[in-house]
């Protein structure tokens, strides 16, 4: 018997212990395996009120479960750094496999954890860290291992995946669709970790670190939020053939990483445009494959419970047949991680500018003059306020240079507010 220790029993948790309890004859047909959870901690004791768990594998300290000669995998669902550092790294000293869902905890400490992992022979799974039940992380590891990764394009979190498609479907202000979400339980009370883009920072930072073996930071990570974006610009976008979305994209070139989130434009007959709603997706292009699409649930109870459960059988088959594979690409390379102004792509722009003669020419000089040309324009008529939106996308240029031309142009007496800008992200079909 392998004997399953969890750690909290929130959503992933309790769909982690439904999965191992109802599916327990189905997992022994299909793997040989008796694969049995013995403890489970949780602080909160009414959490196990809607569940059959019987009352001598619960417990409300957490050291019960590391501390059990029983337990072989500790399944850590507490979230956050503190305390789950300080749990997996007691669990792994005393030779305890890890199987985690915490992506934050991952991405701030990957290096002390799985250095730790190798000199104590154990291992970490973490498929559940990235887009929740899609198998992203083993595509990257497994899948793929015979491709260079070129690029990868995700849209990792739902929460702001759901804001802008209501905004994008109805029209709603990113307050309004900001509201609906919390009130259908979507978004958090206190929603900055998705709507700022931590979240799929924090997600990004694993599977960079997996598909170009660089030792990335959260730190290094490029990253902004959508609670700029307004309905007049996913307007023009849509105008233009292309629709707003919170996109994850790392890239490789010359030996340099570019990595960040930020809401940007891609194009409508883009495959990741067609991701709406709660849903998440992964498109991942290897220099042998090309392009794939990794698409399905990335939260909730079931689906996040699933890809732990996967870890655990992976890791019950290999200490059953006490095999050990290293749970990360042993061979780290040094790479060059690009500044966000370095970054080389083509721009979205809206002025509000006065409607008069000589306006136009006025922007796209000075646009000029920062090696940026244009490749579309739309001028809306004109407005009892004097001022109209100008809106432009651009050939590429590069962002250093887009920001010197905004701030050279938001003094010009002409402009009224600040300049939008917001990246267009081709996507590499």
């Amino acid at each position: 018997m392998i004997g399953i220790g969890i750690i909290g029993l929130g959503t992933v948790g309790t769909g982690t212990y439904k999965i191992l309890k109802e599916h327990f004859a189905l997992i022994k047909h299909r793997t040989g395996l008796h694969i049995e959870v013995v403890k489970i901690a949780d602080i909160d004791r009414t959490r196990k009120k809607d569940l059959v768990i019987e009352k001598n594998i619960f417990t409300q300290n957490a050291l019960d479960v590391i501390n059990d000669r029983g337990v072989h995998i500790i399944v850590e669902l507490i979230g956050g750094i503190q305390p789950a550092y300080d749990y997996i790294t007691r669990a792994i000293k005393q030779g305890k496999w890890i199987v985690t869902a915490n992506k934050a905890l991952l991405a701030e400490k990957w290096d002390d954890l799985f250095n730790l992992a190798a000199r104590h022979n154990c291992e970490i799974g973490f498929e559940a860290s990235v887009c929740g039940g899609i198998p992203v992380i083993r595509a990257i590891r497994e899948g793929l291992v015979g491709n260079k990764i070129r690029y990868i394009l995700g849209i990792l979190n739902g929460t702001s995946n759901y804001i802008l498609s209501r905004m994008t479907d109805e029209g709603l202000s990113f307050v309004e669709a900001l509201r609906d979400a919390q009130k259908m339980g979507i978004a958090e009370q206190d929603p900055t970790l998705d709507i700022e883009g931590i979240d799929a920072a924090h997600k990004l930072c694993i599977l960079t670190r997996l598909a170009f073996h660089c030792p990335i930071t959260i730190k290094d990570i490029v990253r902004s939020g959508i609670t700029s974006i307004e309905p007049v610009d996913i307007s023009f976008a849509k105008e233009f053939g292309y629709k707003v979305k919170l996109l994850a994209v790392a890239k490789e070139d010359n030996n340099a990483i570019e990595a960040r989130v930020e809401p940007a434009m891609l194009p409508e007959n883009h495959p990741m445009s067609n991701v709406n709603g709660v849903y998440n997706a992964t498109y991942i292009v290897g220099d042998m494959t090309g392009p794939n699409l990794y698409y399905g649930k990335g939260a909730g109870s079931e689906p996040t419970g699933s890809a732990v459960v996967s870890d655990i059988v992976t890791m019950a088959q290999r200490i059953t047949s006490g095999t050990h594979r290293a749970t990360v690409p042993i061979h780290i390379e040094k790479k060059r991680i690009r500044s966000g102004e370095e970054s080389r792509v083509p721009y979205y722009i809206r002025f509000n500018a006065k409607d008069k003669p000589g306006v136009l020419s006025k922007i796209s000089g000075i646009l000029a003059h920062h090696n940026i040309s244009i490749s579309a324009v739309i001028q809306k008529g004109r407005k009892e306020s004097g001022h109209v939106p100008i809106v432009m996308v651009t050939h590429e240029a590069v962002e250093k240079n887009l920001k010197q031309a905004k701030q050279e142009i938001n003094k010009l007496p002409i402009i009224k507010g600040k300049t939008v800008h917001i990246r267009i992200e081709e996507g590499m079909l």
